[in-house]
């Protein structure tokens, strides 16, 4: 599909000289309400007293773990499932399975070396809350802030996740915002991509009159309005918060090797054939690593590489493990690995660094050189910097940026392109539902 067709369908709604990638789409000023039948209208949520626009839902999105052994083969089967992720051709749904089988064994072995499970729906969970928070004292107009969480691949599930907005007295009739932050700083199709795609597509389910005929006319008129946190590689509060655990590693090492430690940040990898049709990922990775080494002054040298491959296909390198080992072997002991594009610690950080990547090394001679920081978990400068975040994105009036629309140039998914259509039409004065 050409980057002409999808373009003019995402911009239909507008005049040929309004572009969608050059001016946010903004919420309108005026707050349509629901009307039932004899003409009465329904308010969108029940209010607080202190409060003109709200309570906002901030649902926080990502790609989740198992919270126990037991979860991991579920957990793998939506992993394996999800050809945003990992793309396994016309035998998806065959290859899938038996893959997602075949290694939960394996996998469940990995979980229970970090404690059982995956931290990350806890710090999830955690960071939420907090931003909420300091949300309900920055930005009074649209408090309350509630938090959610919505996992792509485990528990709770984006489907659950939407029935508990509508059972919190979301949507259904009675309007309300929500807010969809991704925590993966950095935009790739293939995981706030997924996400956002996993959204639309219980939105539908649950909130669209042409998917649902179970819905009243009042319920498919005051629908849910979304806007979306794409994206924020650069944002000077997460930057902060990977430069202060960066020293503080550094701070760890004698002062005399202390500037010549290689600063090795790593990222979760993408297939080879999501990179070649334009996945914006691999750019926004370095962007949010220039900007660390910009705040540490380039003190130290440094490179970037990738993590956790899967399969004999190709995948974007040079491979963190491979890396690591080969400075090792060159003399280069002392190293600081950076998980780049995590906002929590998970199985990538607590097994496949710390328990295999570090250990390899060490076993190659490094002698406790190689050290991993902190991630960034309930650090109270990457809290303060989601809050900042979110507290402009309310104030702004955007439904989401501007590099929101534009899909990778070689994108053939008409999903992405109905998802990202729906999103961006989320700034009409119309409801979703008479665009359908």
């Amino acid at each position: 599909m050409s980057v002409q067709r999808p373009l003019q369908a995402l911009t239909k709604r507008t005049t040929a000289s309004q572009s969608l990638y050059h001016k946010p789409r903004t919420w309108q000023a005026q707050r349509c309400l629901a009307t039932v039948s004899n003409g009465n209208f329904v308010p969108p949520v029940t209010q607080d007293h202190t409060s003109s626009k709200g309570p906002t839902a901030m649902v926080f999105m990502n790609m989740g773990g198992p919270a126990t052994t037991d979860e991991v083969g579920g957990f793998l089967s939506r992993l394996f499932a999800d050809a945003d992720l990992i793309p396994l051709g016309p035998l998806q749904n065959y290859l899938g399975p038996l893959i997602s089988r075949r290694r939960t064994p394996k996998i469940q072995k990995q979980y229970a070396a970090i404690g059982g499970g995956s931290p990350i729906r806890k710090w999830s969970e955690y960071q939420a809350s907090e931003m909420c928070k300091i949300l309900d004292k920055t930005n009074p107009e649209t408090a309350p802030h509630k938090p959610y969480v919505a996992f792509r691949y485990a528990n709770p599930i984006t489907e659950d996740m939407y029935a508990q907005l509508l059972a919190d007295g979301f949507g259904k009739g009675r309007g309300g915002r929500a807010v969809a932050f991704t925590q993966y700083p950095q935009y790739s199709c293939s995981t706030t991509g997924s996400s956002l795609n996993e959204l639309w597509k219980w939105r539908q389910r649950l909130e669209s009159p042409t998917r649902n005929d179970n819905l009243g006319a009042a319920e498919a008129e005051g629908t849910i309005k979304w806007s979306v946190i794409d994206r924020w590689p650069t944002h000077p509060g997460l930057i902060d918060a990977f430069a202060e655990n960066i020293t503080a590693t550094l701070q760890t090492y004698p002062e005399e090797v202390r500037d010549s430690v290689v600063i090795i940040y790593s990222a979760h990898s993408l297939p080879m054939s999501v990179v070649n049709r334009g996945d914006p990922y691999p750019a926004e990775v370095a962007a949010t690593v220039w900007a660390v080494q910009q705040k540490l002054g380039f003190r130290n040298p440094y490179r970037l590489s990738w993590q956790s491959q899967v399969g004999p296909s190709a995948w974007l390198g040079a491979q963190t493990s491979d890396t690591v080992n080969n400075f090792v072997k060159k003399g280069q002991k002392d190293l600081c690995l950076v998980p780049i594009a995590f906002t929590s610690d998970h199985i990538e950080t607590l097994f496949e660094i710390d328990q295999e990547v570090i250990h390899e090394a060490n076993e190659l001679g490094a002698d406790g050189g190689v050290r991993r920081a902190e991630s960034l978990n309930g650090s109270p400068t990457f809290i303060n910097a989601l809050a900042s975040l979110a507290g402009a994105h309310l104030r702004s009036n955007e439904v989401c940026s501007r590099q929101m629309g534009l899909r990778c140039p070689g994108c053939k998914s008409e999903r992405c392109l109905e998802s990202k259509k729906f999103f961006m039409g989320q700034g009409e004065r119309d409801n979703a539902a008479s665009t359908l």
